[in-house]
Protein backbone atom coordinates (compact mmCIF):
# COMPACT_ATOMS: atom_id res chain seq x y z
CA UNK A 1 0.00 0.00 0.00
CA UNK A 2 1.31 3.42 -1.00
CA UNK A 3 0.45 6.53 1.00
CA UNK A 4 0.55 10.04 -0.47
CA UNK A 5 -0.24 13.43 1.03
CA UNK A 6 0.39 15.71 -1.93
CA UNK A 7 -1.60 16.11 -5.14
CA UNK A 8 1.25 15.81 -7.64
CA UNK A 9 2.52 12.47 -6.30
CA UNK A 10 -0.82 10.71 -6.11
CA UNK A 11 -1.79 11.96 -9.55
CA UNK A 12 1.43 10.62 -11.03
CA UNK A 13 0.89 7.22 -9.41
CA UNK A 14 -2.75 6.92 -10.56
CA UNK A 15 -1.92 8.11 -14.07
CA UNK A 16 0.75 5.44 -14.34
CA UNK A 17 -1.66 2.73 -13.18
CA UNK A 18 -4.36 3.89 -15.58
CA UNK A 19 -1.90 3.92 -18.49
CA UNK A 20 -1.27 0.26 -17.66
CA UNK A 21 -4.98 -0.42 -18.18
CA UNK A 22 -6.13 -0.52 -14.57
CA UNK A 23 -9.57 0.67 -13.47
CA UNK A 24 -9.77 2.75 -10.28
CA UNK A 25 -12.34 2.69 -7.47
CA UNK A 26 -12.35 5.42 -4.85
CA UNK A 27 -13.60 5.52 -1.25
CA UNK A 28 -13.47 9.01 0.31
CA UNK A 29 -13.49 9.01 4.12
CA UNK A 30 -12.77 11.25 7.09
CA UNK A 31 -10.92 8.46 8.86
CA UNK A 32 -11.60 6.80 12.22
CA UNK A 33 -12.49 3.78 10.14
CA UNK A 34 -14.89 1.01 11.13
CA UNK A 35 -16.46 -2.01 9.43
CA UNK A 36 -18.86 0.24 7.54
CA UNK A 37 -15.94 1.91 5.79
CA UNK A 38 -14.34 -1.45 5.15
CA UNK A 39 -17.53 -2.65 3.45
CA UNK A 40 -17.07 0.19 0.96
CA UNK A 41 -13.49 -0.95 0.41
CA UNK A 42 -14.69 -4.51 -0.12
CA UNK A 43 -17.13 -3.44 -2.84
CA UNK A 44 -14.45 -1.25 -4.42
CA UNK A 45 -12.07 -4.21 -4.61
CA UNK A 46 -14.74 -6.27 -6.34
CA UNK A 47 -15.40 -3.60 -8.95
CA UNK A 48 -11.98 -2.26 -9.91
CA UNK A 49 -8.31 -3.18 -10.26
CA UNK A 50 -6.99 -0.43 -7.98
CA UNK A 51 -8.60 0.87 -4.78
CA UNK A 52 -7.85 4.39 -3.54
CA UNK A 53 -9.01 5.62 -0.11
CA UNK A 54 -8.74 9.21 1.08
CA UNK A 55 -8.59 10.23 4.73
CA UNK A 56 -9.35 13.91 5.22
CA UNK A 57 -11.37 15.64 7.93
CA UNK A 58 -12.92 18.35 5.78
CA UNK A 59 -13.24 21.68 7.64
CA UNK A 60 -15.55 23.13 4.98
CA UNK A 61 -18.43 20.84 5.96
CA UNK A 62 -18.32 21.60 9.69
CA UNK A 63 -20.41 24.55 10.82
CA UNK A 64 -19.39 23.94 14.44
CA UNK A 65 -15.70 24.50 15.22
CA UNK A 66 -15.80 22.31 18.33
CA UNK A 67 -17.32 19.45 16.32
CA UNK A 68 -14.41 19.71 13.90
CA UNK A 69 -11.88 19.81 16.75
CA UNK A 70 -13.47 16.81 18.47
CA UNK A 71 -13.75 14.64 15.37
CA UNK A 72 -11.69 11.51 16.13
CA UNK A 73 -8.43 11.24 14.22
CA UNK A 74 -6.84 7.79 14.25
CA UNK A 75 -4.55 7.77 11.24
CA UNK A 76 -2.14 5.07 12.41
CA UNK A 77 -4.93 2.61 13.17
CA UNK A 78 -6.74 3.54 9.96
CA UNK A 79 -3.68 2.80 7.84
CA UNK A 80 -3.27 -0.58 9.52
CA UNK A 81 -6.89 -1.46 8.71
CA UNK A 82 -6.55 -0.36 5.11
CA UNK A 83 -3.35 -2.36 4.71
CA UNK A 84 -5.14 -5.47 5.98
CA UNK A 85 -8.07 -4.76 3.66
CA UNK A 86 -5.78 -4.75 0.62
CA UNK A 87 -6.10 -1.08 -0.33
CA UNK A 88 -3.60 0.03 -2.96
CA UNK A 89 -3.33 3.80 -2.39
CA UNK A 90 -4.21 6.09 0.51
CA UNK A 91 -4.39 9.87 0.17
CA UNK A 92 -3.90 11.78 3.43
CA UNK A 93 -3.77 15.50 2.60
CA UNK A 94 -3.79 18.35 5.11
CA UNK A 95 -6.22 21.29 4.98
CA UNK A 96 -3.34 23.43 3.69
CA UNK A 97 -2.94 21.10 0.71
CA UNK A 98 -6.65 20.92 -0.08
CA UNK A 99 -7.35 24.61 0.62
CA UNK A 100 -4.04 26.42 0.03
CA UNK A 101 -5.70 29.85 -0.04
CA UNK A 102 -7.98 29.17 2.93
CA UNK A 103 -11.69 28.41 2.99
CA UNK A 104 -12.72 31.99 2.25
CA UNK A 105 -10.86 31.98 -1.07
CA UNK A 106 -11.84 28.49 -2.16
CA UNK A 107 -14.02 27.95 -5.24
CA UNK A 108 -17.00 25.86 -4.15
CA UNK A 109 -19.50 23.45 -5.65
CA UNK A 110 -23.13 23.66 -4.62
CA UNK A 111 -25.96 21.39 -5.74
CA UNK A 112 -29.12 23.53 -5.82
CA UNK A 113 -32.34 22.27 -4.32
CA UNK A 114 -31.12 19.08 -2.68
CA UNK A 115 -28.47 20.92 -0.62
CA UNK A 116 -30.97 23.29 0.97
CA UNK A 117 -33.76 20.98 2.11
CA UNK A 118 -34.08 18.57 5.03
CA UNK A 119 -30.69 18.43 6.80
CA UNK A 120 -29.38 21.16 4.53
CA UNK A 121 -31.94 23.61 5.85
CA UNK A 122 -30.71 23.31 9.42
CA UNK A 123 -27.02 22.99 8.50
CA UNK A 124 -26.40 25.77 5.96
CA UNK A 125 -23.17 25.30 4.06
CA UNK A 126 -22.71 21.68 5.13
CA UNK A 127 -23.53 20.09 1.80
CA UNK A 128 -21.64 22.82 -0.06
CA UNK A 129 -18.58 21.66 1.86
CA UNK A 130 -19.31 18.01 1.06
CA UNK A 131 -19.87 18.64 -2.66
CA UNK A 132 -16.77 20.82 -2.93
CA UNK A 133 -14.38 18.35 -1.32
CA UNK A 134 -15.82 15.36 -3.17
CA UNK A 135 -15.57 17.21 -6.50
CA UNK A 136 -11.97 18.18 -5.72
CA UNK A 137 -11.06 14.63 -4.71
CA UNK A 138 -12.70 13.30 -7.87
CA UNK A 139 -10.54 15.67 -9.92
CA UNK A 140 -7.41 14.46 -8.14
CA UNK A 141 -8.10 10.71 -8.15
CA UNK A 142 -10.10 10.52 -11.42
CA UNK A 143 -11.85 7.30 -10.40
CA UNK A 144 -14.01 5.13 -12.60
CA UNK A 145 -16.12 4.12 -9.59
CA UNK A 146 -16.78 5.83 -6.25
CA UNK A 147 -18.35 4.10 -3.23
CA UNK A 148 -20.43 5.85 -0.55
CA UNK A 149 -22.47 4.60 2.39
CA UNK A 150 -26.25 4.80 2.27
CA UNK A 151 -26.29 5.90 5.92
CA UNK A 152 -25.74 9.45 4.65
CA UNK A 153 -28.81 9.21 2.42
CA UNK A 154 -29.16 12.86 1.44
CA UNK A 155 -25.42 13.21 0.93
CA UNK A 156 -25.44 10.29 -1.48
CA UNK A 157 -28.32 11.84 -3.44
CA UNK A 158 -26.43 15.14 -3.65
CA UNK A 159 -23.24 13.48 -4.89
CA UNK A 160 -25.16 11.55 -7.54
CA UNK A 161 -26.82 14.77 -8.68
CA UNK A 162 -23.48 16.59 -8.79
CA UNK A 163 -21.91 13.82 -10.88
CA UNK A 164 -24.86 13.95 -13.27
CA UNK A 165 -24.96 17.76 -13.48
CA UNK A 166 -21.23 18.10 -14.09
CA UNK A 167 -21.16 15.19 -16.57
CA UNK A 168 -18.48 13.40 -14.57
CA UNK A 169 -17.61 9.99 -15.98
CA UNK A 170 -17.86 8.27 -12.59
CA UNK A 171 -20.19 5.49 -11.47
CA UNK A 172 -21.43 6.25 -7.95
CA UNK A 173 -22.29 3.16 -5.91
CA UNK A 174 -24.29 3.19 -2.67
CA UNK A 175 -23.47 0.60 -0.02
CA UNK A 176 -26.05 -0.48 2.61
CA UNK A 177 -25.57 0.72 6.18
CA UNK A 178 -23.54 -1.59 8.38
CA UNK A 179 -24.95 -2.11 11.88
CA UNK A 180 -23.76 -3.32 15.24
CA UNK A 181 -25.39 -6.46 16.62
CA UNK A 182 -27.92 -4.33 18.54
CA UNK A 183 -28.97 -2.41 15.41
CA UNK A 184 -26.98 0.80 15.92
CA UNK A 185 -25.72 2.20 12.62
CA UNK A 186 -21.92 2.12 12.55
CA UNK A 187 -20.39 5.57 12.77
CA UNK A 188 -17.08 7.11 13.76
CA UNK A 189 -19.01 9.28 16.19
CA UNK A 190 -20.11 6.22 18.17
CA UNK A 191 -16.62 6.14 19.73
CA UNK A 192 -17.50 9.32 21.59
CA UNK A 193 -20.46 7.72 23.39
CA UNK A 194 -20.12 6.93 27.08
CA UNK A 195 -20.83 3.39 28.22
CA UNK A 196 -24.33 4.36 29.33
CA UNK A 197 -25.02 6.31 26.13
CA UNK A 198 -23.90 3.34 24.06
CA UNK A 199 -26.61 1.27 25.73
CA UNK A 200 -29.25 3.86 24.82
CA UNK A 201 -28.03 4.63 21.27
CA UNK A 202 -29.78 1.70 19.48
CA UNK A 203 -33.09 3.33 20.38
CA UNK A 204 -32.66 5.53 17.28
CA UNK A 205 -32.88 2.53 14.96
CA UNK A 206 -35.71 1.00 17.00
CA UNK A 207 -37.80 4.16 16.81
CA UNK A 208 -36.95 4.60 13.14
CA UNK A 209 -38.21 1.12 12.32
CA UNK A 210 -41.41 1.75 14.25
CA UNK A 211 -42.03 4.80 12.04
CA UNK A 212 -41.27 2.71 8.96
CA UNK A 213 -43.76 0.04 9.96
CA UNK A 214 -46.49 2.60 10.57
CA UNK A 215 -46.16 4.34 7.23
CA UNK A 216 -45.78 1.03 5.37
CA UNK A 217 -49.27 0.17 6.63
CA UNK A 218 -50.68 3.69 6.21
CA UNK A 219 -48.87 6.35 4.18
CA UNK A 220 -51.19 8.98 5.66
CA UNK A 221 -49.90 8.35 9.19
CA UNK A 222 -46.64 10.28 8.76
CA UNK A 223 -47.43 13.18 11.11
CA UNK A 224 -48.61 10.92 13.92
CA UNK A 225 -45.70 8.51 13.45
CA UNK A 226 -43.14 11.32 13.64
CA UNK A 227 -44.71 12.80 16.76
CA UNK A 228 -44.65 9.43 18.49
CA UNK A 229 -41.03 9.00 17.42
CA UNK A 230 -40.08 12.40 18.77
CA UNK A 231 -41.64 11.63 22.12
CA UNK A 232 -40.01 8.20 22.29
CA UNK A 233 -36.56 9.72 21.71
CA UNK A 234 -37.16 12.38 24.36
CA UNK A 235 -38.27 9.71 26.83
CA UNK A 236 -34.98 7.90 26.19
CA UNK A 237 -33.01 11.03 27.06
CA UNK A 238 -32.21 12.11 23.51
CA UNK A 239 -32.72 15.47 21.86
CA UNK A 240 -34.45 14.94 18.50
CA UNK A 241 -32.74 16.97 15.81
CA UNK A 242 -34.31 16.03 12.48
CA UNK A 243 -37.12 13.58 11.83
CA UNK A 244 -38.38 13.35 8.26
CA UNK A 245 -40.37 11.03 6.06
CA UNK A 246 -40.01 11.88 2.38
CA UNK A 247 -40.18 10.28 -1.04
CA UNK A 248 -37.01 8.17 -1.29
CA UNK A 249 -36.45 9.01 -4.94
CA UNK A 250 -37.32 12.73 -4.98
CA UNK A 251 -36.70 13.81 -1.35
CA UNK A 252 -40.03 15.64 -1.28
CA UNK A 253 -43.18 14.94 0.74
CA UNK A 254 -44.69 11.60 -0.17
CA UNK A 255 -47.69 11.82 -2.43
CA UNK A 256 -49.87 9.55 -4.55
CA UNK A 257 -46.96 8.98 -6.97
CA UNK A 258 -44.53 7.86 -4.28
CA UNK A 259 -43.45 4.23 -4.51
CA UNK A 260 -40.85 4.37 -1.73
CA UNK A 261 -40.40 6.52 1.34
CA UNK A 262 -37.30 7.09 3.42
CA UNK A 263 -37.33 7.73 7.16
CA UNK A 264 -34.48 10.11 8.03
CA UNK A 265 -33.51 10.33 11.69
CA UNK A 266 -31.05 12.51 13.58
CA UNK A 267 -30.88 12.91 17.35
CA UNK A 268 -28.37 14.11 19.90
CA UNK A 269 -27.33 11.79 22.70
CA UNK A 270 -25.30 14.10 24.88
CA UNK A 271 -23.16 16.01 22.37
CA UNK A 272 -23.02 13.12 19.88
CA UNK A 273 -25.28 13.43 16.85
CA UNK A 274 -26.59 10.05 15.72
CA UNK A 275 -28.08 9.65 12.24
CA UNK A 276 -29.87 6.79 10.52
CA UNK A 277 -32.34 6.06 7.76
CA UNK A 278 -34.45 3.28 6.32
CA UNK A 279 -36.28 2.98 3.01
CA UNK A 280 -39.88 1.78 3.06
CA UNK A 281 -41.84 0.30 0.17
CA UNK A 282 -45.27 1.92 -0.05
CA UNK A 283 -48.49 0.20 -1.13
Amino acid sequence: MKTFNDVQSIRARINMLKQQGNSVAFVPTMGNLHDGHLSLVSLAKQRADVVVVSIFVNPMQFENASDLDNYPRTLEQDLAKLTSAGVDIVFTPTPEIMYPNGLDQQTFVEVPGLSHILEGESRPGHFRGVATIVAKLFNIVKPDIACFGEKDFQQLAIIRQMVNDLALDIQVLGVPTMRENDGLAMSSRNNRLTEQQRILAPKVALVMNEVANRIANDRNSVADALELARQALVNTGMQPDELFVVDADRLIEIDAQSKRAVVLMAAFLGDVRLIDNVVVELD
